[in-house]
């Protein structure tokens, strides 16, 4: 895993430096000489600062507005589908923790890219560490063209991107200890065909095609999960965990589930709820159980109590394997998928026993989600990376929504 655990939970990333280690895990050096690793550490943050600042100063930390599924094509990008493909359905590539630029994201998005037309995917989603391993240091940053935009060439269509944690990191790699990094990814969108996030958190709805007027078939609502599940505290108040960005981000969500019309509810979020990978699930991960930040106690609160029960899935990635996890009563129905194995794997074994339909803790892969009025089908695949080609691994299909009517249940 590429994660750097605390040595103890919710410290700030001067105390994690300050208390021995340092990214690595080795020892740090004595105080007197630790000025110099942690500019070097931090040279492509230095560098890009500026460059960043301009774009970032019109930029809102977090647009609470719903992203239609508008035309696209009149600002030359990839234009979201309009109406269910051929097959009656919309079908989606998922995606996450993609963003090394290495032979393991070249190997699954070639594989991907091969199902492109045999499988009509019109959509594709992006769960997070896009871009290794602190983000982009401005909103022109070529790290965009070696880690998105060359490994995904020929895979040309809207790509939902959410921000994880390596996407909001500082000092230390993969810390999520500065979340306003994410606002280059914002800034990208503005430019990039595939690249969509209109903002750090959104809504996206695709209609039936039926006609005018009829409910959406199915609506993504994309998290910044971060804030909540960082290792280290945030120092920002607007940023903190019961600050005004996640309040505003959460009463967004709870509203915006609410009143969706769609028949399928979809969730985006880098972090998950639920998750038998070596980081754990929300509220306890990588074994913390305390503290406001590292254990991801307050994302499990805002899954618990706005998502559970209202979503159909719950798409995370940040652990670097791939999981179907069974819907429960815990979860009111909802069902989580841990898809993070795009360019990184696992170590191979199960930590914990959430029930799961299917899981791979060793694979490189991806999954195609397909969306129709009869149903939601996950296609789990692996990747073997020499030959860049994919298997069909699992498939797991739900016939019923989670809101849907007493009656239509039965």
């Amino acid at each position: 895993m590429c994660e750097l655990i605390p040595p103890q939970a919710d410290m700030t990333e001067d105390q994690w430096v300050r208390s021995g280690t340092v990214p690595g895990g080795e020892p740090t050096t004595p105080a007197a000489t630790r000025t110099a690793p942690l500019l070097n550490l931090n040279r492509r943050t230095l560098l890009g600062g500026a460059v960043a600042g301009a774009a970032l100063a019109v930029l809102p930390y977090g647009a609470a507005a719903p992203a239609a599924a508008q035309n696209r094509a009149a600002d030359g990008k990839y234009p979201f589908p309009t109406a269910p493909n051929g097959n009656g359905e919309f079908a989606v590539l998922v995606t996450g923790d993609a963003g090394t630029g290495e032979e393991g994201q070249y190997a699954v998005a070639a594989a991907a890219r091969d199902l492109m037309a045999s499988e009509q995917i019109g959509l594709a989603v992006g769960l997070g560490d896009n871009i290794y391993e602190n983000g982009p240091e401005s909103a022109h940053d070529s790290e965009f063209q070696d880690k998105f935009e060359k490994p995904n060439t020929g895979i040309d269509v809207p790509w939902l991107m959410v921000l994880g944690n390596h996407d909001c990191s500082g000092v230390i790699p993969g810390s999520g200890g500065d979340p306003s990094r994410g606002d280059r990814e914002v800034a990208y969108a503005t430019t990039s065909k595939r690249w969509y996030m209109p903002s750090r958190y959104y809504s996206v709805a695709l209609p039936t095609g039926s006609g005018a007027g009829d409910d959406p078939l199915v609506e993504f609502f994309a998290l910044d999960t971060t804030p909540v599940s960082s290792y280290v505290v945030q120092t920002d108040p607007y940023f903190h965990w019961d600050g005004r960005y996640m309040r505003e981000q959460r009463a967004w969500l709870d509203g915006a589930l609410k009143e969706s019309r769609a028949q399928w509810k979809i969730v985006l979020g880098h972090h998950p709820y639920l998750n038998n990978g070596e980081h754990g699930s929300a509220g306890s991960y990588d074994g913390f159980t305390f503290g406001h930040y590292t254990s991801g106690v307050h994302l499990k609160e805002l899954y618990e109590e706005v998502v559970c029960g209202r979503a159909d899935l719950i798409l995370s990635g940040h652990d670097h394997t791939l999981q179907v996890l069974e819907p429960s009563a815990r979860t009111g129905g909802t069902r989580q998928v841990v898809c993070g194995a795009a360019s990184k794997t696992g170590d191979g074994k199960a930590h914990f026993d959430v029930p799961a339909a299917w899981q791979d803790f060793a694979s490189h892969g991806f999954m195609v989600l397909k969306v129709s009025p009869k149903g939601l089908t996950i296609d789990a695949y692996t990747v073997d990376v020499a030959t860049r080609t994919a298997k069909l691994a699992h498939r797991t299909r739900t016939g019923t929504p989670v809101n849907a009517p007493t009656a239509v249940r039965g």
